[in-house]
């Protein structure tokens, strides 16, 4: 392992606006499940995640254009946030967080009811049949992010890749969720 990515592990490990639950933790009860905006933001302001955020620079930009909303963005990979809460401490941002986690286990992180808007910029679009079950707008992502959002909230989607998007129109039609735009 690199030594640049040793010293990202240990440095996020100091930053409070970062959580990095182990799986046990999230079976077993997580402590900030249905309580993000009271205990971690310490507001009521609406709830906004991104998935897959990478260094979570749509985060860190809502961030800023929104001061009323709170951001959280979620991701595995720790080298790749560290980015983005480096700069959210940097620049003060007390409405960005992150969270370390699989998506697969966003029901263990959130309740029901409990998320405003989801944001899916970019993913990775699983180009191979076999992978579809891993595309972050498969109906299997979908009625997770069903579970823990508002009734009246959203998932925004951003894509490039034409497969994905014909993908995901068609699993919209196919579970009867509503469309936007």
């Amino acid at each position: 392992m690199a030594k640049n990515k040793l010293r990202k592990f240990a440095e996020i490990n100091t930053f409070s606006h970062v959580i990095q639950p182990p799986i046990e933790e999230l079976r077993n009860g997580f402590y900030l499940k249905g309580k993000w905006k009271e205990f971690f933001f310490k507001n009521k302001n609406p709830l906004v995640l991104e998935l897959a955020c990478g260094k979570g620079e749509y985060s860190i930009e809502l961030g800023r254009q929104y001061p009323n909303k709170n951001f959280i963005g979620i991701d595995i990979k720790g080298a790749r946030i560290w980015s983005g809460a480096k700069k959210a401490l940097e620049e003060d941002l007390k409405n960005v967080g992150f969270l370390r986690s699989r998506i697969e286990f966003i029901e263990y992180c959130f309740a029901r009811d409990e998320v405003d808007e989801i944001w899916i910029v970019f993913p990775d679009p699983h180009i191979k049949e076999s992978s579809a079950n891993r595309r972050l707008t498969h109906n299997y992502f979908l009625s997770k992010y069903y579970n823990i959002l508002k009734k009246d909230g959203f998932v925004h989607l951003k894509t490039d890749d034409i497969a994905l998007y014909q993908f995901t129109l068609d699993t919209i039609s196919e579970n009867k969720y509503s469309l936007i735009e």
